[in-house]
């Protein structure tokens, strides 16, 4: 039955996207369409993402941005499904709380507010005092594991039948992604790692200046309900005022979430996987506050080298060290020949060192490169998709204060200052450093832009064919 819902939702608008390349599905030239139809077929899709409830709309969260399986206007606008989930009514959170406690929340909290702060797709967040102190309170949705578990069933049921039916690069990722989001979910739904995972945060940002991770009352902590410090803070993107009444300025900010970003990538390997404007607050003291930790990626020192590498190598012009760096990040589709991505490397090395214009570095960088990738069998893995995610929050917030901002030329000087710790955090044991990395990498971030911004509108030219947009 709920396989026959999502179909009812999904496949009218499955094939209006089939029907973009072949007029009558099997045979046919592509049926034109217009950016404004996209926009509103991508709101579509967005809406019926969200009368299908949280499992899809968690889906559709993990595949904003991913424009290497889905065109841009349909991956951004999956960005917006993180205001379409209604809260839960309290007095099923109330039940939650006795089932995980024994006891009413009136007894465990002197003050328990019924208007939850946030509602997000799994779980909603309640401000209370516990033992004198502001703490929230992040209570599962009732009955959210079971309808989760069922939709995985349907979503993997459907492609299955989807890929026998059209053999595509682009929908074998969708399988791909969605394996990985049925590993990821369940994790995400037992707040006891969740816990475990701020406290982990906690511990290695506590010399960390301005930075502040919210603490966990570990007495507390049960697999449906999480109770951590509350800590004030305003959204990121949500701070004009702040900056027009001149307390604020705005580069600064920005530059501090990249700093937050970059220590989080290239040396601690512990990376905060859900990267949007509404996980980190600037508190009224000026610290950095990082919440939500459900979704957090674990990085190798060796993937972490593999990302450095790559990037060494198109700073060398080395296209087959590029194509080497792609295969080794597990990015290349089975079975493609080496030559159609050695065309790829050399098509970015070739335009690696050409400008750009105010008006292209505000587009998004990650949009560019990840919409050349749509074009190839290349499908980019889920950790290097995190990390692509927060390019584009990065991108987002300078673009939102400074419509001159550079978000390579802003990390440059951040790798040069966190020099020392990058490389040691690279090092295994004793082994000597043998290349300055972060002096390369940054050499490469300060052109980059004119590589990805290029490279994408050279690539679509080379190409002539699109799974969705023709």
């Amino acid at each position: 039955m709920r396989t026959f819902t999502i179909l009812r939702e999904l496949l009218p608008l499955t094939l209006s996207l089939i029907r973009d390349q072949r007029r009558w599905l099997y045979f046919g030239g592509p049926v034109p369409r217009t950016p404004a139809f996209h926009a509103r077929r991508a709101e579509r899709i967005v809406a019926a993402l969200g009368r299908l409830g949280p499992t899809f709309v968690k889906m559709g969260q993990v595949f904003a941005g991913r424009n290497d399986l889905l065109p841009g206007p349909y991956a951004a606008a999956f960005a917006t499904l993180t205001d379409r989930v209604p809260p839960v009514p309290f007095a099923e959170v109330e039940r939650v709380i006795l089932e995980s406690y024994g006891h009413p929340y009136t007894e465990l909290f002197e003050h328990f507010d019924p208007t939850p702060i946030a509602a997000a797709s799994l779980g909603q967040v309640h401000r209370a005092v516990h033992q004198g102190k502001d703490v929230a309170v992040k209570v599962l949705r009732p009955g959210v594991a079971e309808l989760v578990d069922q939709d995985i069933v349907s979503a993997r049921r459907i492609l299955r039948v989807a890929t026998r039916w059209f053999d595509h690069p682009h929908l074998r990722g969708l399988r791909t992604a969605v394996e990985e989001f049925a590993l990821r979910i369940h994790e995400e739904m037992d707040f006891r790692l969740e816990g475990g995972n701020a406290m982990e945060f906690g511990r290695r940002f506590a010399g960390v200046r301005g930075v502040r991770i919210p603490g966990v009352v570990e007495a507390m902590v049960r697999e449906q309900v999480l109770v951590l410090e509350f800590c004030e803070g305003t959204r990121v993107d949500a701070l004009d005022d702040r900056i027009a009444s001149g307390e604020l300025q705005p580069d600064s900010i920005v530059r501090r979430v990249l700093e937050l970003y970059i220590r989080m990538m290239l040396m601690d390997g512990l990376f905060h996987a859900d990267p949007h404007a509404g996980n980190v607050l600037l508190a009224p003291d000026g610290a950095l506050v990082l919440v939500d930790f459900g979704m957090v990626v674990r990085v190798s020192r060796e993937r972490r080298r593999q990302i450095l590498e790559t990037a060494l190598a198109s700073i060398r012009r080395d296209p087959e060290g590029v194509v080497d760096g792609f295969f080794a990040l597990g990015m290349v589709e089975p079975g493609t020949d080496r030559m159609r991505i050695r065309a790829l490397a050399d098509a970015m090395l070739a335009l690696a060192d050409q400008r750009t214009t105010t008006k292209e570095r505000i587009e998004y960088l990650t949009d560019q490169l990840l919409s050349a990738m749509y074009d190839w069998p290349i499908v980019l893995p889920g950790d290097l998709v995190y990390f692509a995610r927060t390019a584009a929050l990065i991108e987002g917030l300078g673009i939102r204060y400074d419509a001159r901002f550079n978000p390579l030329l802003t990390a440059t000087p951040i790798l040069m200052e966190l020099r020392p710790q990058i490389l040691a955090a690279l090092r295994d044991g004793d082994q000597p450093a043998t290349r300055d990395w972060a002096r390369e990498l940054g050499d490469f971030l300060s052109r980059a832009g004119g590589i990805l911004r290029r490279a994408g509108d050279e690539l679509k030219r080379l190409i002539g064919e699109k799974l969705f947009l023709g």
